[in-house]
Parts: C-alpha cells; sequence; structure tokens
C-alpha cells in the first residue's frame, strides 16, 4: 500500500514523488508507504486553500449545509470504524478495542459540531449598547480563514478531527498534516471527507515530517491560523514561525498531570482510575496523570494494590483479543523511554514493578508498565513528560503540601483529586493550576467539554463551545444613524 497526498479534490503523488515507511511497532516490519510532502506540496495545498475559501464555495454556504455534509462525515467514519480502527491499531500499536473507542469518538464530534454549526446560525446578531443613539453597534462573527492544523501520533485521526470538524463547520478551509509516525487513518479521512462532498480545496491532507511539511506549512504567509497538538518544544517552533505572520496560533502541548489521593478514597476504585490515567493508551496521552500524589496513611497500602493489579496487565499486539498495552509507537519513542528508565535508577526513585522489556517479548517495542515509589520532586522521572507507560508516586501529608506539589510543574494541562469529602476536593481543584480537573476519576474526556492547559502546557482550547469559537474572528460593525447629525468639520466643529 502506498499513500497520496490530497490536494484540491483529488489525490496526488508529492511533487518530488517521495514516500516513507509504516512501521507496524509490535512486528517492526513495513507495512505502507506513505506519500512524503515537501515545501512545494504545501505550497499547492495551501494556495488551493486560498483560493476555496476566498471564493466562498464553502464558507459562503448556509450553515444548514456544512452541517449537512459535516453528518455525511459522521456516517462514512462510523460505517468504516471496523478497518479505520484496525489500521490505527497497526499503525500506532494500541489495542483495538481503544482503537474502535477513538474512532467512534471522531464521528460524534463531526456530529457535535454540525449542531453548534446550526445553532450558531439561529442566533440573532449580538448588538452594543454604545452610549450615543446616532450610532448602533453589532458584533459579526466571521471564520478565521485557512486553518493550518498539525496534529500528533497518539490519537490519529481522533486529534486531527479535534481540529478538522470544528474548522469546517466554521467555514474555515483546512490543511491537515498528521504526524508522519501515524498518518493512515487521516489519509482514510481524506476519503470520505472527499466522498461526502466537501468542495475541492476546502480540506487538504499533507502527509510528511515536520521539517519538510509542518515547518513551511506553520510558515507560509497564506496561513491565517496554525493550531497544533504536540511536543513543547516543537510548540515553541510552530508559535515562533506563525509570529512572522503575527497569525492566530493555538497550542495543545504536553504535561505532567498530578493525580492526589486522600487517605478517605476508596483503595480498589483509585488504584483503577490510577491505572486508568496512565496506562491507556500506553501511556501516550499528554494528560495522563503520571504523578500520583498519596496521603500517607493510604500509601503502602495503595502501592501494595496498585503493583498487583500493574502486573496482571496483559502486554502485547493491539489485534490480539484480551489486550490492555500495546508496544510504543515506534523504536525512536521506544529508545527516549528506555533512556528516562536507565537514568531513574540513580535519582532516588524506588522501582516497584516494570522498568523495561516484559520477559520474553524480544520483538516489537513493548515496555512493560512501571511504577516507581518515592519518588523525589527534583528527579527526571518527576518533572519531565514521558509519554509512556511509566507512573511515579510519591506521599504527603497535608493538604496544602499536596497542592504545592502538584503545582511544583512547569506544566498544567490536567489534574485530579480524590477523596470522599466532595468540599475537599472542591477546594483542591480551585488550586490546582491546570486547564482540565477531574474529581474522583482520571482521564474521561467529552467532546462538549473544552481542552487545553495552562503554562507551558499550550494556548487556546479545543473541544465544546470554545473549540468552536477559536475558529472565528470577532469584526465589530458601527452603523451613523440616516437622519442624526455630526457637523464635525462642515457644521461648525460640534460633534455633541
Amino acid at each position: 500500500m502506498t499513500t497520496r497526498l490530497f490536494i484540491d479534490g483529488a489525490f496526488c503523488a508529492p511533487v518530488k514523488g517521495g514516500s516513507f515507511a509504516a512501521i507496524d511497532p509490535a512486528t517492526e516490519q513495513e507495512f505502507a508507504q506513505v506519500a512524503a510532502a515537501t515545501g512545494e506540496d504545501v505550497h499547492l495545498a495551501v494556495r488551493a486553500a486560498r483560493r476555496s475559501f476566498d471564493a466562498g464555495v464553502w464558507a459562503d454556504l448556509p450553515a444548514s449545509d456544512r452541517a449537512a455534509t459535516l453528518r455525511r462525515i459522521a456516517e462514512g467514519i462510523r460505517a468504516e470504524t471496523p478497518a479505520l480502527a484496525a489500521i490505527e491499531t497497526r499503525d500506532n500499536g494500541k489495542p483495538l478495542p481503544e482503537a474502535i473507542w477513538d474512532i467512534e469518538d471522531a464521528a460524534f464530534v463531526f456530529d457535535y459540531y454540525a449542531d453548534l454549526a446550526e445553532a450558531d446560525a439561529k442566533a440573532p446578531l449580538r448588538t452594543i449598547d454604545l452610549g450615543d443613539d446616532r450610532f448602533d453597534g453589532r458584533v459579526w462573527r466571521e471564520p478565521v480563514g485557512v486553518v493550518a492544523a498539525i496534529t500528533p501520533w497518539n490519537f490519529p485521526m481522533l486529534m486531527a478531527v479535534w481540529k478538522v470538524a470544528p474548522a469546517l463547520a466554521a467555514g474555515c478551509s483546512v490543511v491537515l498534516k498528521p504526524s508522519e509516525l501515524c498518518a493512515l487513518s487521516c489519509h482514510e479521512l481524506a476519503r470520505i471527507i472527499d466522498a461526502a462532498g466537501v468542495p475541492a480545496g476546502v480540506f487538504n491532507l499533507l502527509t510528511g515530517d515536520g521539517p519538510s511539511a509542518g515547518a513551511p506549512l506553520s510558515e507560509h504567509p497564506l496561513v491565517d491560523k496554525v493550531a497544533f497538538t504536540g511536543s513543547v518544544a516543537t510548540g515553541r517552533r510552530v508559535m515562533q514561525a506563525a509570529s512572522a505572520g503575527i497569525r492566530t496560533v493555538s497550542l495543545e502541548l504536553g504535561g505532567k498531570s498530578p493525580f492526589v489521593i486522600f487517605d478517605d478514597a476508596d483503595i480498589d476504585r483509585a488504584v483503577e482510575w490510577i491505572l486508568f490515567g496512565i496506562f491507556w493508551n500506553k501511556g501516550e496521552v499528554c494528560s495522563a496523570t503520571s504523578r500520583v500524589l498519596v496521603q500517607k496513611a493510604l500509601y503502602q497500602p495503595l502501592l501494595a494494590r496498585l503493583k498487583e493489579a500493574t502486573e496482571a496487565i496483559t502486554i502485547g499486539p493491539g489485534d490480539q483479543d484480551g489486550i490492555k498495552l500495546g508496544p510504543i509507537v515506534s523504536k525512536s519513542q521506544y529508545d527516549k523511554i528506555m533512556g528516562f528508565l536507565a537514568r531513574a535508577q540513580g535519582n532516588g526513585a524506588r522501582l516497584i514493578t516494570g522498568g523495561g522489556r516484559p520477559h520474553g517479548m524480544d520483538t516489537g517495542y513493548f515496555i512493560a508498565p512501571t511504577i516507581y515509589a518515592d519518588v523525589p520532586p527534583e528527579a527526571e522521572i518527576w518533572r519531565e513528560e514521558i509519554f509512556g507507560p511509566v507512573v511515579c508516586l510519591a506521599p504527603f501529608e497535608t493538604e496544602e503540601e499536596a497542592i504545592h506539589l502538584a503545582n511544583d510543574s512547569p506544566f498544567g494541562l490536567a489534574a485530579a483529586v480524590m477523596s470522599h469529602d466532595l468540599d475537599r476536593c472542591d477546594r483542591v481543584a480551585a488550586k490546582l493550576r491546570a486547564g482540565i480537573i477531574w474529581i474522583n476519576c482520571s482521564q474521561p474526556t467529552f467532546t462538549q467539554a473544552p481542552w487545553g492547559g495552562y503554562k507551558t502546557s499550550g494556548i487556546g482550547r479545543e473541544l465544546g463551545r470554545e473549540g468552536f469559537d477559536a475558529y472565528f474572528e470577532t469584526k465589530q460593525v458601527t452603523r451613523f444613524a440616516r437622519d442624526a447629525d455630526w457637523g464635525w468639520y462642515l457644521g461648525g466643529g460640534d460633534a455633541q
């Protein structure tokens, strides 16, 4: 299988004809060739998006028509859920049930933003009281224009849809550049979008690496907004590139999210949510609650129960029945995580379980689910985003100490707190410096709720109403009454 780019309503080969291998992380074997876009392809795609937006072939359609098309996209995704999920499992390594959940969620996102587009069109124009009856003021909302959407490999289609669906719903034209590590499901998404009747040039797909495709896309002068999800380091480069053209940027970046568990919490529920918070999707989750703070009275009992539950997790290729933990996405990411584990031995942390390859699994990028206890707050594994199945635990005594330790991080994407005392949960939630707070749970994500972080975890919000509003510009229109007097220059200088 060899994929193609999708530019101006047609699948095509890259101008320079290049491609790169898609590797199955469970077998380390190539199974497809992916089209490799370069700057020439970026220019063609952005110009197509610019032409389509300026011509109004999509932006000027009634919102009901755009919504109907988005719903056809959702139907197309649902009709192919098993095949799309199988592609993501092979490309990313995640267990098949998780991939199915992601694809189903992607379809719902299109339906949700179709509903918002229709509701937005029915809302009355906002008026402003200007305090002068000679003028009336109105606020108009207009689509931001051409959107460059640059998306990650951990939820390949879903993270792309988080940007593409609201952008299309708002009336924008889009150029999507998914991660080169997992681009195949986005290739299928382009086919489904085309079949749903989106006009040529409104949606374009570029597959390729960051330097060859991502950088020229984020720098392109005809792009109005860059929406990026990925690492902090790459996010900085994207922001710097976009700043040259003073264009709008939204960034969803890394995290090192804390999970504060008080000693009145139910131990089995706490363990279940710790497992879900760090081992779902192999820990390849930007919001993963990888720093667990446990009140001292519960610390040792919880640690023992967590070790037992972690060692019972089934590991293997994601397409096999009963697998809960698949392989890491790529050799480079596997090596990065193994580097963290090797360095952790000398930083004072105590290895409870895991810490390397599962026994007997010599092929594939597998890492055993790993627990470190008594991790010092200055340790690398406590402070840096590992982006793998590694959780760090440390004890605390007081609520104030827990809040301090939780907030002592350059990241601020998500945080969680668990206690039977809901007043305490609300009190702690109010003090946690993060954009997403979970109470008595970790990681449930809903399309209807805004998603984004504080500090180096990003700028702006996705999902929810906020994720729709992010793809609009705001215009104020002030009108002078036809029969009113002004007379600043011709009427003697009295404009009052």
